[in-house]
């Protein structure tokens, strides 16, 4: 599990909490059940309005690969797995990969090494992997719009709350001394809808568009190593051209 995201929402929360001490405030002076509800209620019915009911199902549901992503293979571990792969078929053929595909895990490389060994034309194992890479973008694209469009809303809903707020105060104004609260009570909407969009939904965001990368990058190797691989390639060139295309790979191999 990769801890950083849940970490750097919360080390926000710290920082913004105890800049609030520091300055004299009550961090709980913020913590309101009405303009929270209104914030965050408000801006997921908005994101809802604007997806279809699986479409947003999912999306919320992928917040979880955000906050507890698992730490993927090692990119010299997954060429270390394709060059091994290039060895077996080099030497003693394609269909000797099938005791190989009993010990991989990566469900994207099975399928590929699969195909390699039904004797599929090469440009149609790379139309069939490049077609599932697209449908990987375009899910991943769609989960992390979903806590974009939420970034935009929040602000906007928490403004709403805030000018409510200020018509409550207005009916408030023959009692002088429940103007500071009912003021205060007001803002702390808007607090709430910027604060949430940009420590909250956008990293939510962002972190579901790394992934997707991380996630697609990865396929694009695995793809360029299936295609060496039934060209018979030579396994050391196989390792220097995937570990090119992966930078990371190299920083991992100086750092063993």
């Amino acid at each position: 599990m990769d801890p950083l995201t849940i970490a750097g929402v919360a080390l926000a929360f710290v920082f913004i909490l105890g800049s609030m001490v520091l300055e004299g405030g009550n961090p709980m002076s913020i913590v309101l059940i009405a303009p929270m509800i209104l914030v965050f209620g408000g801006t997921i019915a908005a994101g809802a309005a604007g997806n279809y009911l699986p479409e947003f199902i999912s999306s919320l549901k992928s917040a979880k690969d955000a906050l507890m992503a698992p730490k993927p293979e090692s990119a010299d571990s997954l060429i270390g797995t394709i060059e091994q792969c290039t060895v077996v078929a080099r030497k003693e053929g394609l269909l000797r990969l099938e005791e190989t595909l009993k010990t991989i895990e990566d469900p994207f490389l099975k399928k590929g090494l699969q195909l390699a060994i039904d004797g599929t034309d090469p440009d149609e194992v790379a139309e069939i992997l490049e077609a599932e890479i697209r449908a990987t973008k375009r899910a991943g694209a769609q989960q992390a719009k979903l806590f974009k469009d939420l970034s935009g809303y929040a602000p906007t809903i928490g403004i709403i709350g805030t000018v409510m707020g200020l018509i409550n105060v207005l009916s408030h104004l023959d009692d002088p001394g429940e103007l500071g609260p009912h003021i205060a009570s007001a803002f702390i909407a808007t607090l709430w809808g910027v604060l949430s969009a940009n420590i909250i939904w956008l990293p939510l965001a962002n972190k579901l568009g790394r992934i997707t990368e991380v996630k697609a990058e990865r396929m694009e190797l695995i793809v360029e190593g299936i295609l060496m691989i039934q060209a018979g390639s030579n396994p050391r060139m196989v390792r220097q051209k995937l570990m090119s295309l992966m930078p990371s790979a190299v920083d991992e191999a100086k750092a063993a």
